[in-house]
């Protein structure tokens, strides 16, 4: 069963979704613009709106269907959405002065189906310039603040329910019980969404579509590749090759890695295309991040065909393996959210593919994807692994990619992870890498004048990499970081650390 998340352009609206998994019931991020008839189409179990940046005042702001309320599906509406139901269903909508920010007391106003246990007042974390100012008709307020007359409406007959505040975030006080209370007991929704049903529900699918088809699988051997992996091998056994493309843009001794734990450990065919000189070949003097992924999006892709032909016994292989991820989508553009950049398995894939793509992983969060991992059984040193960006290093150096910059950042961003894990630092962090920017400083080394390059030390923590913090690193790992970069990795003379956090920034520079 499906929860669908109605987006309005709120900064929330995948953490909306990842509560509702938790909660482990399946859902789905749309575009405010659905239809009713496509919700009817979809069939969902109930439907939650999200809030927004606008008010729902502005010329234009973002509307829903109003047909939608009258379809019988459980709906709950958080700050916008709320305010949406509100005067969609002849309620009233009022600016508040200042508005409400942060932590805000909440005071229960009798009977409620979503708060039944709750106390008499409760902390709650409010984000709004507008308020309800009146319930619609049918409604009763069962909660309000100081600045927010109606923080909480039901209408239990129409199972329509509307809350001012963000129950989402971390800092809301019992949100994820309300959530849970709405989805199990309002909506009447069973918990069954689980790591086992997951791949239960792949397994069967890619074996209706595959048939007894030869399949292609693009490993990187990083978390996402590794898990699709396993999962499509589980569904169709040796009817799958896996192909690592070596583009020279790959972490210092990836390769060999690979061979290693994929043909030996777990015995996957394996086939090994050193394509370096081909990927430096196309990114000379190529400096733009997005015509970088592009170009190594397409790239990937034609030598996957190359493969496939070699391969081609009376018929190359139809099908092609990629761990694309559900955070991959919304960044690349999926109508519901800004085009932040082009991933190289999603944008950046060539108009004129000749494969038809399958992508167990799409639907899911990084988290989500390392527990199917173990549930697979790969070992903790597969699923645990930071995540690497598909394009590899060729995004983390800013400006044109050349195999010299790119060794001097393969064995910088190998001291940065060393450094990491010595430290004990390595699952803490969601990411800990090397940056190279393509400019030169002057530095002195041995009584001698340098020109040479910076690395910019990147660390992040995060739960999905939807958002990231930047992380505070202790001084004597920076230091035994600095240290070692300028002493072993030459062509280096200078070190910095990035303390931006995503937003404003992304997590890679590029």
């Amino acid at each position: 069963m499906t929860v669908l998340v109605v987006d309005f352009g709120a900064q929330y609206a995948q953490l909306i979704a990842r509560r509702v998994r938790e909660a482990r019931v399946y859902s789905e991020i749309v575009q405010s613009t659905i239809t009713a008839d496509e919700v009817r189409a979809k069939g969902p179990a109930a439907i939650i709106l999200s809030g927004g940046p606008k008010s729902v005042y502005e010329v234009p702001a973002p509307q829903l269907d109003p047909a939608i309320f009258e379809l019988g599906i459980p709906i709950l509406g958080i700050c916008y959405g709320a305010q949406l139901m509100a005067l969609q269903l002849g309620g009233e909508v009022a600016h508040t002065g200042g508005g409400q920010y942060g932590r805000t007391e909440l005071t229960r106003q009798g009977a409620s189906s979503l708060m039944a246990e709750w106390p008499e007042t409760q902390s709650c974390w409010m984000s709004h310039g507008d308020a309800i100012a009146r319930a619609p008709e049918g409604f009763v307020v069962s909660a309000a603040t100081p600045l927010a007359p109606v923080a909480v409406m039901e209408d239990p007959r129409r199972r329509l329910f509307g809350v001012q505040f963000h129950p989402e975030v971390a800092h809301a006080e019992r949100g994820q019980e309300l959530l849970e209370t709405f989805l199990h007991d309002v909506a009447e929704i069973a918990p069954t969404w689980t790591n086992t049903s997951i791949i239960d529900d792949q397994v069967a699918a890619i074996r209706a579509r595959v048939g007894d088809e030869r399949v292609l699988c693009a490993l990187s051997g990083g978390v996402d590749s590794a898990v699709a992996a396993a999962l499509v091998t589980k569904a169709i056994g040796t009817q799958l090759t896996c192909v690592f493309v070596d583009t020279g843009l790959m972490r210092k001794d990836e390769g060999e890695q690979i061979e290693a734990t994929f043909t030996r450990q777990f015995g996957v065919r394996l086939i090994h295309v050193k394509a370096q000189d081909r990927f430096f070949d196309a990114l000379a003097g190529v400096v733009d991040p997005e015509r970088k992924r592009k170009i190594i999006g397409e790239l990937f892709i034609r030598e996957f065909e190359a493969v496939a032909r070699e391969l081609a016994e009376g018929e190359s292989p139809r099908f092609l393996v990629q761990g694309t991820l559900y955070p991959d989508v919304i960044e690349s553009g999926s109508g519901h959210a800004a085009n932040i950049k082009s991933h190289h398995n999603v944008g950046g894939l060539p108009d004129d593919l000749s494969f038809e793509l399958i992508e167990p992983l799409r639907s899911l969060f990084k988290d989500e994807v390392r527990h199917v991992g173990e549930e697979l059984g790969l070992p903790a040193q597969i699923v645990w692994r930071q995540p690497f960006p598909g394009p590899g290093l060729g995004v983390r150096i800013i400006g044109e990619v050349t195999r010299e910059r790119a060794e001097i950042l393969r064995n910088a961003d190998h001291v940065v992870v060393d450094e990491i894990r010595r430290a004990g630092l390595y699952r803490e962090l969601w990411q800990s890498f090397a940056v190279l920017p393509a400019v030169r400083t002057v530095g002195v080394m041995g009584d001698g004048r340098t020109y040479e390059y910076p690395i910019v030390i990147r660390a992040v923590t995060s739960d999905d990499a939807m958002t990231a913090d930047w992380a505070r690193l202790p001084y004597d790992v920076i230091e035994s970081i600095a240290n070692r970069l300028i002493r072993e990795v030459p062509g280096v003379n200078r070190v910095a650390l990035d303390v931006t956090s995503k937003p404003p920034g992304t997590i890679e520079w590029e």
